[in-house]
């Protein structure tokens, strides 16, 4: 028993450290702790609502200033998973106590297992769902549909079942909302719109989140 509880202290350590930050701590270790030290200098306040996710809410470094009157607390860490999400769950999600979680994550799920599917992902959300519930009982939970972005085209089918999956599911629970900007990316031909991603054709620019922000504005708790 001790023997156990000394190794795990010592990982701890390490990664504390980020001695070993390459072989022993897990994924995104030095996110988790960047916000961590952020916290320790102005701990958000709680009642906020929380973006959580991946590189989408990351790059949305200005996102206060699209929604004024709204406090916001993103802690969106990039190439992140949904399983990465519920592993750092008691970190990144619980501790703000937020009024509305709003969960951008599973494109990267997809593109980084071929063998996931659609479905998935959609499990995964519910498993990250029911530890917010259980949590955080009064809170908001909403889901930002998968976007179609254009390096991943291969991939819509998947996005398009799990975004199908998850809407349904959301629509049976209480306080919680399935938020659509997979349509509104498109143009009248059903293509992702060009002009609104940058050069790596997966992340957007500011006109993509002049999108994001008229589709999400209606469903922000004040």
């Amino acid at each position: 028993m001790l023997k156990s509880f000394l190794l795990v202290a010592g990982l701890f350590l390490a990664c504390n450290n980020f001695v070993f930050a390459q072989t022993a701590c897990p994924p995104f270790w030095n996110d988790i702790q960047a916000f961590a030290k952020k916290d320790s200098a102005q701990l958000p306040p709680k009642n906020a609502i929380l973006f959580v996710g991946s590189s989408s809410f990351t790059k949305w470094t200005d996102v206060q200033a699209y929604f004024p009157g709204y406090t916001i607390i993103n802690r969106g860490f990039g190439g992140s998973t949904l399983k990465d999400v519920i592993r750092y769950a008691y970190d990144v999600i619980l501790p703000y106590a937020p009024k509305q979680v709003v969960v951008y994550c599973g494109e990267n799920d997809l593109a980084g297992d071929p063998t996931l599917t659609g479905a998935d992902v959609a499990q995964r959300f519910e498993t990250l769902f029911g530890m917010i519930r259980q949590n955080l009982p009064s809170a908001t939970i909403d889901f930002i549909s998968l976007k179609p972005s254009p390096s991943r085209q291969a991939l819509f089918p998947a996005f398009q079942k799990a975004n199908m999956l998850i809407k349904v599911f959301l629509e049976k629970q209480p306080n919680a909302h399935f938020i659509d900007v997979y349509a509104p990316m498109l143009d009248a031909s059903g293509s992702p719109r060009k002009d609104i991603f940058i050069e790596d054709r997966l992340h957007m620019n500011a006109t993509g989140y002049k999108i994001w922000q008229r589709v999400l504005l209606p469903y922000l708790k004040k």
